[in-house]
């Protein structure tokens, strides 16, 4: 197995992390990965030597309908980072929002402050990461990047029912039709 180290999010958070297929990573290589917080996109730092159990898995190379769905969860991300500067305002806390990284499995916002987190501030968050996860459709897409749209998924067999590209094309046609539904 190949091992790389792979950084995350607005504070390049780093993890360890073994490929789960032969192909190689270069330097600046947005991939998808498995980590400890969940599905997430990221970019090889470089590869590395074993240093014991990786702490996350390279799924694979980012697609571009996996650069769309992280333009699209970006968008729902400025939203939840303007709603929470405004109700931490209004509440008057003495928390400061940093910033907030969304996961690729589009259900789980990280938030990062600067000051005390109280129970206020926790439920707000919980709010909205709720409402982030309805306005993004995230359940559907969820499912499908980690199942995939059934067996077989984006293998050649499959290819003739309708998937081509395996589970991020299945995810692009789902936010598509998310999208669309709740233009109606």
């Amino acid at each position: 197995m190949q091992y790389f180290l792979v950084y995350f999010g607005s504070f390049a958070t780093t993890f360890h992390c073994g490929a789960a297929t032969t192909a190689s990573y270069a330097r600046g290589q947005a991939v998808v990965c498995r980590t400890p917080r969940g599905v997430e996109l990221g970019t090889v730092r470089c590869e590395m030597e074993s240093a014991g159990a990786p702490e996350g898995t390279i799924l694979r190379r980012t697609t571009v309908e996996d650069e769309l769905l992280r333009d699209r969860l970006d968008r729902y991300r400025h939203r939840a980072v303007q709603r929470c500067q405004q109700r931490l305002q209004e509440m008057n806390s003495e928390a400061t929002l940093i910033d907030v990284d969304p996961l690729f499995d589009g259900r789980t916002l990280l938030f990062y402050f600067l000051g005390p987190i109280d129970e206020q501030v926790q439920q707000l968050t919980d709010t909205l990461a709720k409402e982030y996860e309805s306005q993004v459709g995230a359940k559907h897409f969820a499912k499908l990047l980690a199942e995939g749209c059934g067996p077989g998924c984006g293998t050649d067999e499959k290819a003739g029912g309708g998937c081509s590209g395996g589970c991020s094309v299945c995810i692009a046609a789902a936010i598509c039709k998310t999208k669309h539904s709740s233009q109606s």
